[in-house]
């Protein structure tokens, strides 16, 4: 392939796929259906020479792209006859080769007049992986210990990919109900934004505030599209590649062409029939190659659940091999990370897939699988049918406790977050509470990675923002410790974050939990600085507790009833201040 990628007049692999013509002023995919070398004037100043043998292979790896196309699988044997004999790719190393540079050629000409070459090679690409397993099976070159001890599969280990969905998603495209990137944008009268489908949801459910500031909603229904805002995450979906763009008609190249598709279903069958054989080794490789596949590509995650890979990766979460159980337990993971709801409903319909999952949480033989099991329950508790189940599960809260102080610091985020997730149903409160899992995420605020610990004060704010959550963070003595040494140490958005807390804590938890608070070690000085240098939300919050501060526990009462109504009022010597509790 990567001699079909070469003219004679060049020798860098990297310009090798496109060749610029200076007289057209444009790009011309060499792989390119669309535009043929006769289309070049021969008086043009860069003149293609192209070798007869060359185009002959070209046109035969067009007609295989053209069988998939049309759902027809090319015969094994011509495939052998030209990847083996012609091209001299003889083993499965050199087909990951092959598809490695292929994909360098996608990520290193990004290009707007290429986006057709991007989806033909991609073509390319799903063709050559699939006659990596079809023409040499999963165990030629394969051996267990360059499988167990490859830094590079280590790394692939502790998920990477993880990292990608829950920290790079910029916060402000992130609803905050489903903590999902938001695909339609809305405003309520409160000035908050969430997605259409998640705000509606929570109205349904009778709620009459806004989820974020616990304002007053008069009016339901009055919704205004953020349009700025959607073409902002538009634009950055189809800039970073990241799953579906929020539009009805997502670009063009993050489409697989069916020809791509066609040929990675194919691949997916193959990869299924090795996870449901006898070979370990094969298994692993399958798995893995499934978490791969599913990791990037939407369309990718929602075939390789539909095909039947399920059933199987359950059966490994039970594997008594270490790389076996994280490959499957991560695989789950990208399956569950697929913003179709489909897939998320494939695994929680699955039998015994929610407590195998829980099972390798509780006792994975590595950090890294409890914490891809942790990561995928939050995945699957954006789904808010699902909360309540995944709380029921038998040892699950107790296990994220576990993880939450005992695992990895990406493990522990994770756990964090999967609290988070099932706090988020009114029906898990006690639950949670009853299994400590409020104290965990207390105690998360004493963790020595600065991320936990923040992670952790922006989910004791939702705790917080309810009665019991309040009052039970009120009972533990390290709580406001805790949150004022975060805002002595953390970070601005960490300081901000526990000022909206102890405000929280102060108007839900009750005249014990207020006379904690205003006397606290140095909480006026502290938050007179973030008066200072916060956001504006910031310094409404610190102007809130100052207040409180001030006038000590007379007003607990009245901030109560308040907030029951959906806001609340604090009352100072100085002019009332009327301000929500905002969390960053």
């Amino acid at each position: 392939m990567q001699r079909m990628l070469q003219f004679q007049q060049s020798s860098s692999r990297a310009s090798a796929a496109y060749v610029s013509l200076s007289n057209a002023e444009t790009h011309v995919p060499y792989f390119g259906r669309l535009r043929s070398y006769s289309s070049c004037s021969n008086t043009s100043p860069t003149t293609l020479f192209v070798d007869r043998n060359e185009e002959l292979l070209r046109q035969r790896l067009y007609s295989f792209l053209e069988g998939f196309e049309n759902g027809e699988i090319p015969n094994t044997d011509e495939l052998r006859s030209f990847f083996v004999e012609k091209l001299g790719i003889k083993d499965p190393k050199r087909c990951r080769d092959e598809i490695e540079f292929l994909e360098e050629q996608i990520s290193n000409h990004d290009c707007d007049d290429l986006e057709p070459s991007r989806s033909v090679i991609n073509g390319f690409v799903a063709i050559t992986r699939y006659c990596m397993y079809s023409l040499f099976g999963f165990e030629d070159g394969l051996d267990w210990s360059i499988i167990e001890n490859s830094k590079k599969l280590r790394k692939c280990l502790v998920a990477e990919e993880i990292v990608d969905t829950f920290t790079t998603l910029p916060k402000d495209f992130v609803c905050s109900i489903s903590l999902s990137l938001m695909k339609d944008p809305v405003i309520v009268s409160t000035g908050q934004t969430y997605d259409r489908s998640s705000i509606v949801r929570w109205f349904k459910e009778g709620h009459s505030t806004c989820p974020k500031t616990g304002q007053k909603i008069v009016d339901s229904s009055c919704v205004v599209p953020n349009r700025a805002l959607r073409d902002l995450i538009t634009r950055w979906c189809a800039a970073t590649e990241f799953g579906e763009s929020p539009d009805e008609e997502s670009p063009a190249w993050v489409m697989q062409t069916r020809a791509s598709m066609k040929a990675t279903k194919a691949t997916v069958l193959i990869l299924i029939q090795h996870l449901a054989g006898e070979s370990e080794l094969a298994q692993v490789v399958a798995a893995r190659e499934i978490r791969l596949l599913s990791k990037i590509v939407r369309e990718r995650g929602e075939l390789i659940a539909e095909a039947g890979a399920i059933p199987h990766l359950v059966r490994l979460l039970k594997s008594q091999n270490a790389v076996t159980q994280e490959q499957s337990v991560t695989a789950m993971l990208n399956l569950s990370v697929c913003e179709c709801e489909l897939n998320k409903s494939l695994v929680m319909e699955e039998n015994d897939c929610l407590e195998s999952i829980v099972s390798v949480l509780a006792s994975g033989l590595t950090l890294e699988a409890r914490g891809n099991a942790a990561a995928t329950l939050y995945c699957l508790s954006t789904v808010h049918e699902y909360k309540k189940r995944i709380a029921n599960a038998v040892g699950c809260i107790e296990s994220l406790v576990l993880l939450s102080q005992n695992g990895k610091p990406r493990g522990r985020k994770d756990a964090i977050n999967a609290l988070s997730g099932i706090w988020r149903d009114p029906d898990n409160h006690s639950k949670m509470i009853n299994s400590v899992g409020v104290l965990a995420l207390v105690k998360a605020l004493a963790d020595k990675d600065e991320a936990v610990a923040e992670r952790a004060v922006v989910v004791l704010a939702v705790v917080a923002n309810n009665s019991l959550g309040a009052e039970t963070i009120g009972r533990e003595e390290s709580a406001v410790a805790g949150l004022i040494e975060l805002m002595r140490c953390g970070t601005p958005r960490g300081k901000e974050n526990a000022v909206a807390t102890l405000l929280h804590l102060c108007v839900n938890g009750g005249a014990v939990v207020v006379e904690k608070v205003v006397r606290a070690p140095d909480l006026t000085g502290l938050t007179q600085n973030v008066l200072r240098t916060g956001t504006d939300r910031g310094r409404r919050n610190a102007t809130s507790l100052l207040g409180l501060f001030l006038n000590g526990c007379e007003n607990t009462a009245m901030m109560r009833s308040g907030n029951r109504e959906g806001g609340f009022e604090t009352h100072v010597s100085l002019p009332p201040i009327s301000v929500p509790v905002s969390v960053l």
